[in-house]
């Protein structure tokens, strides 16, 4: 097992990792900004190192500053957590060149599943259903139209190298394919310096599942059940459950497996997510995340499986602690994710937190590194805090969630959490009766009223 683990990130990810790590006996090294220096995790950590001003590209995304402090540290492992360089090929292969263990999966798996051309091909082969779209990337606005004629309008045009929204455009009509393709190869090139793209169906009223998978690269795959993420704004989630309010239990079986006998195929290593779209009882693979999601909590509220602490396990050389007859599921969970952002226009709302008080009780969880007199940085994302919270059934969730989000008080910016409270009072959320375009017109609706 490993000694000493750095930490390449930042905020309530990277105290998520010095926590685990704490509780294998595993010495933290925790890397910083000049913004971050009085971060929680960098005050909690056995070591921190600065890695240089606040931007990102010259402190987070610093691979040499990241190995030199790794080197002078004597850290045996680097775990990325998520965002920044969590799915950088090329990161996990200069670590490795320098002798430090990669928490997460190899450097070809990161490569081939950020392609999302190529991921397509891969799990297509694997018996994982996918979109209906073209055959590869679309070299002309030519062949863009030829494919949208033969998938059927409408149709979306997504950036081949990147996610989040970005490089994506939607097209209803043959005379809107031309703009729509140019558009989306400028935006993909500005944003991952990689301007292929590809076309899928545009499925109207989808549902975003995604399935926890875990594999230890020695034959050992396991599944953790499905999370909804579909209450998204702009591509971006907003709120997560498990299980999700849409499955029956035949669904969630068959998904489950075939996504843990795709990564068992292709000798995938580590923790990892396959999200699906869903519509009318069909899953539609969307993309493979090679790294810890950030709302893995849910899963772990309901397995009882740390999922930080397994993947630490199988990057030290072990096998999975348990077989899929191991994993059992508990009640349901939701995550509400609290960011610092005006509730209704979400302006940024960067600045000093002048009261915190969490709330708890049985059941609830909040991963932060808020406290009292903490500077919010303006340089990253907003996310401030996860409310996690665990029920034996949907219900009772709902109802301990109430009255969490009415005991949390961040004082001093705008949050988020009076969004979550609405979003749960309302009768289509009660129901489950949402889909991936449900919270942009709720935001719209209650924008208007005010």
């Amino acid at each position: 097992m490993f000694e000493k683990i750095l930490i390449a990130n930042r905020g309530e990810i990277a105290l998520r990792i010095h926590r685990a790590c704490k509780e294998m006996g595993i010495s933290t090294v925790a890397v910083h900004s000049t913004a971050d220096a009085d971060a929680m995790h960098v005050r909690l950590a056995d070591e921190s190192v600065c890695l240089g001003p606040a931007s990102a590209k010259d402190s987070y995304l610093n691979i040499p500053a990241i190995v030199s402090a790794a080197t002078i540290t004597g850290a045996d492992a680097v775990h990325p957590g998520y965002g920044f360089l969590s799915e950088e090929a090329s990161f996990a292969s200069i670590l490795e060149e320098h002798g430090f263990t990669f928490i997460g999966p190899s450097a070809e798996h990161i490569k081939l599943m950020g392609d999302k051309v190529a991921a397509k091909a891969a799990v297509e082969e694997n018996g994982v259903p996918i979109v209906p779209g073209s055959k590869g990337a679309l070299e002309t606005a030519a062949d863009a139209r030829k494919a949208a004629d033969q998938i059927g309008y409408p149709v979306l045009i997504k950036a081949a190298g990147g996610g989040g929204g970005r490089g994506m455009q939607v097209v209803h009509k043959a005379d809107e394919v031309e703009e729509a393709y140019r558009l989306a190869r400028t935006e993909a090139k500005a944003s991952f310096k990689n301007d292929a793209v590809y076309m899928e169906k545009f499925l109207g009223k989808p549902r975003h599942i995604e399935v926890q998978v875990f594999s230890d690269g020695q034959g050992g795959a396991v599944h953790l059940g499905e999370r909804d993420c579909s209450l998204q704004r702009r591509h971006q989630k907003v709120l997560e459950e498990a299980r999700s309010p849409a499955l029956n239990a035949d669904a969630r079986e068959t998904i489950g497996m075939i996504a843990a006998d795709a990564v068992r195929r292709i000798g995938y290593r580590n923790a990892g997510t396959i999200e699906f779209l869903y519509e009318d009882g069909e899953f539609y693979f969307i993309e493979m995340n090679t790294r810890l999601q950030v709302e893995h909590p849910v899963t772990e509220m309901i397995t009882g499986i740390d999922i930080v602490r397994e993947q630490i396990r199988i990057a030290a050389g072990a096998t999975l602690s348990f077989k899929q007859s191991d994993v059992t599921f508990d009640g349901h969970a939701i995550e509400c994710r609290i960011t610092a952002e005006h509730p209704q226009t979400f302006v940024p709302s960067p600045g000093r937190i002048t009261d915190y008080h969490p709330p708890g009780g049985m059941s609830v969880r909040v991963d932060s590194g808020l406290y009292a007199g903490y500077e919010i940085p303006p340089h990253y994302d907003s996310l401030v805090a996860k409310l996690v919270v665990h029920g034996s059934n949907r219900n009772e969730c709902l109802m301990r969630l109430r009255r969490s989000l009415a005991e949390f008080v961040i004082g001093g910016i705008q949050t988020t959490i009076p969004l979550h409270a609405k979003i749960i009072e309302n009768q289509d959320f009660i129901n489950g009766d949402y889909d991936i375009h449900w919270l942009e017109r709720f935001v719209a609706q209650e924008t208007e009223r005010n």
